[in-house]
């Protein structure tokens, strides 16, 4: 059901010409020729957009198409972009500069690139670690700093998880534990957080060492502690913007020694994600958190406005110490942004809605540039 500031937006849109809207994802030209809005993951999107008078349409990327899909998009008033920063040893780098220049000439584009790198990279947990997701979690900038500052916070903080300033699946991060505490020959116990990962003791030089790679590119390291509650599960809280769309729960498995099955067993896998609305009664102190406190917080710690939030985005939250009460904390261990699947079933028509009071701002914003 249409609210009255859907049907606003919708009326003064039906004046001009309709909207026109592209959704993105990676493939081959192949997969650009064939595919329809019927046809791939995102078609209850492509459902919800046309149920309120937007055309949308398929924009299958690869980096060699990249002028291709420029020139599509450039016909277009927007693009929702679902693209992830690294897969199959592809980054972003091509996909991004595209999308800052076909922003640049008045496309909206969601999520922004220079969005993502405020909200979608692991740096984002040490510049809102004083939020009340936050916890004892700090920053390496260079691997000299992680070589001289992070073994005795080790020593000293107990088990700590390390994260790659961008990736995702699990790539480049860590859970590393002492095992052996003599100085100098630190022995480590690592294990990644990608499936099918097994525990690893090495030396901690050894560890660092490996890393090295993570700084490459002005990247960078995070580091937080390990939390004890992991096994409870992860909570993943779906936003629209500023507002919450549904959560999912999952009994996670990354990061968690693999039974004696082996890694690739069945007692290894994560358990289902189970969807739940917002309205969820388990979820409303955390619905309460991100909408009043956390979000509005984040947006001004990190100079985003409302109009450049991401139209779909989420936050994954661990479960943190009890208080004294027995009430649960939450820890934030990752914000995702470009490339939020699946999502609740409600997702898709607020995903929509929002989508369309978006695109008549940029209109009018390119129309007025054109008088």
């Amino acid at each position: 059901m249409e609210t009255n500031e859907t049907s606003e937006v919708a009326r003064a849109l039906s004046v001009g010409k309709p909207a026109r809207l592209a959704l993105l994802w990676r493939g081959d030209r192949q997969a650009r020729r064939d595919a329809t809005p019927q046809n791939n993951r995102l078609s209850h999107v492509f459902e919800a957009l046309a149920a309120l008078g937007i055309r949308a349409e398929p924009a299958v990327y690869a980096d060699d198409l990249a002028l291709e899909v420029r020139e599509q998009l450039l016909k277009l008033d927007g693009v929702f972009v679902w693209v992830n920063p690294i897969s199959d040893g592809q980054d972003r780098t091509t996909l991004d500069a595209m999308l800052r220049d076909v922003a640049s000439r008045g496309v909206w584009v969601s999520a922004h690139p220079d969005v993502i790198l405020k909200m979608g990279v692991k740096e984002v947990l040490h510049r809102t670690k004083r939020l009340g997701w936050g916890t004892d979690t700090h920053l390496y900038r260079s691997a000299r700093a992680f070589r001289e500052e992070f073994p005795p916070r080790l020593q000293s903080a107990g088990p700590r998880v390390l994260k790659q300033n961008r990736g995702n699946g699990g790539q480049g991060v860590w859970k590393v534990e002492l095992v052996s505490a003599t100085s100098g020959a630190e022995i480590v116990r690592v294990l990644q957080a990608v499936r099918g990962s097994v525990p690893e003791d090495m030396s901690l030089g050894d560890f660092m060492t490996r890393c090295g790679t993570y700084f490459a590119a002005e990247g960078s390291i995070v580091d937080q502690p390990f939390q004890p509650r992991l096994p409870d599960g992860m909570i993943r809280c779906y936003m629209s913007a500023d507002k919450v769309v549904g959560f999912g729960h999952q009994l996670v498995k990354a990061l968690i020694p693999p039974p004696p099955e082996g890694p690739d067993s069945e007692a290894a896998r994560p358990g289902p994600r189970i969807m739940h609305p917002a309205s969820a009664t388990a979820f409303q102190t955390l619905r309460t958190k991100m909408e009043a406190e956390w979000t509005p917080q984040m947006m001004q710690l990190l100079d985003i406005d409302a109009e450049s939030l991401p139209i779909i985005w989420d936050a994954d939250f661990l479960y943190g110490p009890r208080t004294a009460s027995g009430e649960d904390t939450y820890v934030l261990c990752e914000i995702n942004v470009s490339s939020v699947f699946p999502f609740p079933e409600q997702a898709p028509p607020e995903i929509a809605r929002r989508a369309l009071d978006r695109l008549l701002s940029a209109k009018t914003t390119r129309n007025t540039k054109n008088d």
